[in-house]
């Protein structure tokens, strides 16, 4: 198939990108920078540009849609322009070219009020309780995308939650980082179970969305591990893989909600360069349990993940040794 890749400059969607390549797909990708992906087409620009999406669009068979803003902070403004009005011009843009197949990339945090989520259903979108600007405005682009679903534009939603792995910026290298400046906290407990997704499991699920949408769409799934763990193991373990050294600073989470929530009403005010320490979803995530029912997911992706907790922990732990 011809497809096209929004966000492959990131790990994931270049990831996704080089695994369609390997597959004799004719890879098309857009983001403002080169994906660096061998034997892709880079189309440069920006979903929020609608000429240049449906230059990058037109002649695609199928669409995998990766690009957005990911941050715990920033301009409201921003998060909508990225993540509504650049959903909705990529869907538009699809939709005219003749586009057969869209799988959009959305998060769990999009349904998730704060409160624990204990094999939990992929629940609608609800973003008048989503936490959060970028839970916001993923939850009103996953609304845009399903609500185009058709016969004749099927169109499948996937939630990967909390991915890590090799090269992950988001999540990986920020828990080791933290933890080599004894600045990572372990909130409470540390025992609310939490699912994840190692990198190289979220690509093949994606790539076999691209199969799936044909047979069942029209709804989201959740994507993960399906291997809960409390989730002060998750974050002692990724420490160590990355040569940290386990976290021992630990925080009551009445404290931590109250300090996430004072960072909420101050970071915007001032200029920054960095992800804020703690805000109000971060400490929600962080002391609650969330993890997530599989069966449908794996039923109408026909996939499961190769990669278990255990081998993705010796993999980043090769990786930082090398």
């Amino acid at each position: 198939m011809r497809v096209l890749v929004t966000g492959a400059s990131g790990v994931l969607g270049s990831s996704v990108a080089r695994a369609l390549v390997s597959n004799n797909h004719d890879v098309t990708t857009l983001q403002r920078r080169p994906s660096g992906v061998d034997g892709a087409r880079d189309v440069l620009g920006s979903s929020t540009e609608p000429d240049t999406v449906a230059r990058a669009t037109a002649g695609q068979d199928a669409v995998i849609h990766l690009a957005a803003k990911v941050s715990m902070a920033g301009d409201p403004r921003e998060f909508e322009r990225v993540n509504i009005d650049g959903t909705r011009n990529v869907l538009s843009a699809a939709q005219a070219a003749g586009v057969s197949r869209f799988v959009h990339i959305s998060s769990p945090s999009v349904a998730n009020a704060g409160s624990s989520l204990v094999g939990a259903p992929a629940a609608p979108a609800d973003p008048a309780v989503a936490r959060g600007e970028y839970a916001r405005t993923k939850g009103e682009g996953e609304r845009l995308a399903l609500a185009a679903d058709s016969e004749a534009f099927p169109v499948l939603v996937l939630r990967p939650h909390l991915m890590w792995g090799p090269g992950d910026t988001q999540l990986t290298e920020r828990i080791i980082e933290r933890s080599r400046q004894g600045r990572m906290p372990i909130l409470g407990s540390g025992a609310a179970l939490v699912d994840t997704l190692y990198v190289t499991n979220a690509v093949d699920a994606i790539v076999a969305a691209l199969e799936a949408v044909t047979r069942v769409h029209g709804e989201p799934l959740v994507v993960t591990n399906g291997q809960p763990r409390p989730i002060a193991e998750f974050i002692e373990r990724l420490a160590l893989a990355g040569g940290a050294k386990k976290p021992t600073l630990r925080l009551p989470v009445a404290a931590a909600l109250a300090a996430g929530s004072a960072v909420d009403a101050v970071w915007n005010l001032g200029e920054h360069d960095d992800e804020p320490p703690l805000t109000r979803f971060l400490a929600e995530q962080m002391s609650t349990a969330h993890w997530f029912d599989q069966r449908r997911t794996r039923e109408v992706l026909q996939w499961e993940p190769a990669v278990t907790f255990d081998q993705g922990m010796a993999a980043v732990a090769r990786h930082y040794a090398q």
